[in-house]
C-alpha cells in the first residue's frame, strides 16, 4: 500500500470518526429516537438516552474473538480508540443550568475537544494530525507489518541492476562515512563523476556499523538533492516508512520533494509527523496538505492566518496560496507580483513551477545551474524551457544523452515550440539524416559552437553522441575527429569511439583521448606525451597534467615516465593528503562505495580549472583497482577533453 493511499485512508477514518463524535447530537433535536439503516429482520438498537452523562457513551464494539493479549501477531487491527462524549460540554459555561455532560440544549456534548471548537467546521478546520492526536489515531497503524520498510538496503538500485553491493559500507567507519558525504556540496567538475556518485547513493545499501538506517537515508538524500537529482532523493526517501523519518531524514524528505515540485507529495510524512516541527515551512506546507486534502476551506484559513502573522515572506505565502488554490472548491485566484522578491530560492521556484509561472530572467540568472537542473526534469515546464536548461543539465549529467534527445524529439514533432530549441531540434536531425557525411558533421558543429560557454557545448556534445557514432570514419574528417570523440565518450560510446584510432595522429587530442578511452591496458610512450605537451594550448598546460595523470592512474605508463614527465610539467603525483591517503586506503580495501565516495568528494567544483593532475592521478587509479575501470577511463578522457 502506497502512502498516498495511506493518507487519504487516514482522511476517511477522521471524517467517519468526526461524524461519530458530533453528528448524533444534531440528530437528536430532529427525531424522538435513532432510526435503524439496517435489513428488515435484524434488531434496533435501544434509544439513546439523552439527559444522563452515562447515556452518551458510543456503542460498544464487537468483542474479539480471543483477548487481546492472545491474538496471534496476523490478527486483524484492534478498534480504534474513540474518546468518551461524556466528559463535560464544548465550552464550559459558569452561567449554563445545563446538567453535566450536556448542552444548553440538553442534548449530548463532545469531551476531550479544545475549549475553542464549538461546531463540526471548526473540528475539521484543524490540521490532520491534531484530529488524529484527538481521536487517538496512530497513522502508521494502517501499514500492516508484512508491507512495512525495513531500515535495511534502503535505496532504489539493487545489485542485480548495476547498484552496488548491499554491504559495501556495512563495516566501514561511520564517522569517516558521514564526513565524506556531508561535506560533498554535490557541485562536481565531471559528468562522469556525478553519474558515478549518484549510481552510489542511490544504490540499496545497508548502513554503515554505528550509524542508525534513518540517519544514513537522510545523508544520501540530502547529497542527491544538493546535486540536482530531486527525483532520486524522492525516490529513496520514500523507501523509507513516514513514521520511521529522524528530523534529518525529514528535512531531507522536505529538499526533496521541493526540488521535483511536489508539494502534495510530502503530505503522508506531514500527517504522521505533524506537529514535530514548528519553521515557517513546515506550518505552510501543513496548510497546503490541509487544503489537498479535502479541507480546503480550513487550509486556507490556515494560509491566511500565516499571511497576516508575516510567518514568511509575503511572496512566498502568495505562491503557497496559488498552488493550494488548485485544491477543489477551495479554488481561488492569487496574482503573483515579482518586484518585491530580491532573490530565487528553492521554495519560490518550486512553487512557481508548480502554478505555471516563469520567473523573472534575472532572478533565474543570479540563481545559478541548481534551477535549471529542476527545469530541465519538470514536466509542467514547456519543452522550450526544458530544453534552453538542458544545455547546462546535459553537461553535468543530470541527463543522459539518450534522454536529451527524447526532449528535442517531442519539440520537433510539436509546432508550437519555436525560436532556438525549434532550431535545434532541426539541426539534430540533420545530424543524423542528413544526405552526406558532411552535412550531418556541419549540422553538429552549429550545435556544439551555438552553445554558450563550455558547459553548454560540452552538453551539445553529449546531445549528439549517438549522431556521431553512426559518422563513418574518414581521413577527410579528421579534424573534426577530437570533437567526435568527446561526444561518443561523453555518452561511454568507447566501442563506436575507438574506429577512429586510424584517423588521429600520435600525439594528438584525438590519440589522447582514445588512449584513456582504450579497454585494454596499452603502454604509451614518453615520446607520444612529450608530442602532446609540445602542441597542448590549454591554460598552464592543463590538458597534459591530466592525460599524464590519467595514463599513471591507469597504469598506462612506467614509473620512470610518470616521475620524468611529472617534473617537466613541474607536478608532483606522489604528495600525500589525509584525502589521498584516505581513498588509496579504501582502495587498497577493495570498496569500491567508500572510494566513489572520496572521489566525488575530490572533484568538487565549478569546473575543471579546479580540478589538479595530483587529485586526478589518486581517482583514476583507486577507480581502476577496485574494478570501477570503465569509470576511471571516462572519467580521465572527460578530463582531457574538458581540460
Amino acid at each position: 500500500m502506497s502512502a498516498q493511499r495511506l493518507y487519504i485512508s487516514r482522511v476517511a477514518i477522521r471524517l467517519a470518526l468526526v461524524s461519530a463524535l458530533v453528528v448524533p447530537s444534531a440528530w437528536a433535536l430532529a427525531q424522538q429516537a435513532p432510526e435503524s439503516l439496517l435489513p428488515a429482520g435484524f434488531d434496533r438498537a435501544a434509544p439513546r438516552p439523552s439527559h444522563t452523562p452515562a447515556a452518551a457513551k458510543p456503542p460498544a464494539a464487537r468483542a474479539p474473538a480471543a483477548a487481546p493479549a492472545a491474538a496471534p501477531a496476523a490478527a486483524a487491527p484492534l478498534p480504534l480508540a474513540v474518546p468518551s462524549l461524556a466528559a463535560g460540554p464544548l465550552i464550559p459555561d459558569a452561567t449554563s443550568s445545563a446538567a453535566p455532560g450536556t448542552a444548553a440544549d440538553g442534548t449530548p456534548a463532545a469531551s476531550g475537544l479544545p475549549t475553542r471548537i464549538t461546531s463540526f467546521a471548526q473540528l475539521m478546520a484543524l490540521p490532520p494530525d491534531q484530529i488524529d492526536e484527538l481521536l487517538g489515531i496512530k497513522p502508521h497503524q494502517d501499514i500492516p507489518p508484512a508491507e512495512r520498510h525495513a531500515l535495511r538496503r534502503v535505496g532504489i538500485i539493487a545489485s542485480a541492476e548495476g547498484g552496488l553491493p548491499p554491504g559495501a559500507l556495512a563495516h566501514q567507519d561511520a564517522g569517516l562515512v558521514r564526513a565524506v558525504m556531508a561535506g560533498n556540496s554535490g557541485r562536481l567538475v565531471s559528468r562522469w563523476g556525478h553519474i558515478l556518485l549518484r549510481r552510489t547513493l542511490a544504490s540499496r545499501m545497508d548502513a554503515p556499523a554505528g550509524m542508525d538506517g534513518a540517519e544514513f537515508a537522510a545523508l544520501r538524500a540530502g547529497l542527491l538533492a544538493r546535486m540536482g537529482e530531486g527525483d532520486a532523493a524522492r525516490a529513496l526517501v520514500q523507501d523509507v516508512d513516514p513514521d520511521a523519518y529522524s528530523p534529518a531524514l525529514t528535512q531531507a524528505a522536505m529538499d526533496a520533494y521541493v526540488a521535483t515540485e511536489d508539494f502534495t507529495g510530502i503530505c503522508p510524512v506531514i500527517a504522521i509527523q505533524g506537529a514535530t516541527r514548528k519553521d515557517p515551512q513546515w506550518q505552510v506546507m501543513r496548510a497546503m496538505c490541509q487544503a489537498f486534502s479535502g479541507n480546503a476551506a480550513g487550509g486556507f484559513a490556515q494560509l491566511d492566518h500565516q499571511t497576516y502573522m508575516g510567518l514568511m515572506p509575503h511572496i512566498d505565502m502568495l505562491l503557497a496560496q496559488k498552488y493550494a488554490g488548485a485544491a477543489g472548491k477551495g479554488r481561488r485566484a492569487v496574482t503573483i507580483e515579482w518586484a518585491g522578491a530580491s532573490e530565487l530560492t528553492p521554495w519560490r521556484y518550486a512553487l512557481a513551477s508548480a502554478t505555471g509561472l516563469t520567473p523573472p530572467a534575472s532572478l533565474m540568472q543570479a540563481g545559478g545551474s541548481r534551477y535549471l537542473y529542476t527545469a530541465a526534469t519538470a514536466p509542467m515546464l514547456g519543452l522550450g524551457a526544458r530544453a534552453d536548461a538542458a544545455d547546462r543539465a546535459g553537461g553535468d549529467g543530470i541527463l543522459s544523452a539518450a534522454a536529451m534527445v527524447d526532449l528535442y524529439s517531442q519539440i520537433y514533432a510539436n509546432d508550437e515550440v519555436t525560436d532556438a530549441p525549434a532550431d535545434r531540434a532541426l539541426l539534430l536531425r540533420d545530424a543524423y539524416v542528413g544526405d552526406t557525411p558532411a552535412a550531418r558533421l556541419t549540422a553538429m558543429q552549429q550545435l556544439w559552437d551555438g552553445g554558450a560557454g563550455p558547459v553548454a557545448r560540452y552538453s551539445r556534445l553529449t546531445l549528439t553522441a549517438f549522431a556521431a557514432a553512426r559518422m563513418p570514419v574518414s581521413a577527410d574528417q579528421s579534424a573534426a575527429a577530437p570533437d567526435l570523440i568527446t561526444a561518443m565518450l561523453a555518452a561511454g560510446l568507447d566501442g563506436n569511439a575507438l574506429r577512429w584510432q586510424g584517423v588521429t595522429g600520435d600525439g594528438t587530442l584525438g590519440w589522447a583521448l582514445l588512449a584513456l578511452a582504450e579497454p585494454n591496458a596499452l603502454q604509451v610512450s614518453d615520446g607520444s606525451l612529450k608530442s602532446f605537451a609540445s602542441t597542448d594550448g590549454s591554460p598552464g598546460g592543463r590538458k597534459a597534467g591530466f592525460l599524464l595523470a590519467g595514463l599513471a592512474g591507469l597504469g598506462r605508463i612506467s614509473d620512470g615516465t610518470r616521475k620524468d614527465f611529472a617534473g617537466q610539467l613541474g607536478t608532483d603525483l606522489d604528495r600525500r593528503t589525509p584525502w589521498s591517503a584516505a581513498i588509496d586506503r579504501a582502495a587498497a580495501a577493495d570498496n569500491p562505495a567508500l572510494v566513489s565516495l572520496l572521489a566525488a568528494l575530490g572533484m568538487q567544483g565549478e569546473g575543471w580549472d579546479r580540478m589538479t593532475p595530483r587529485y586526478l592521478y589518486h581517482i583514476v587509479g583507486a577507480l581502476d583497482r577496485v574494478g570501477l575501470t570503465a569509470e576511471a577511463r571516462m572519467i580521465a578522457a572527460e578530463a582531457v577533453a574538458r581540460g
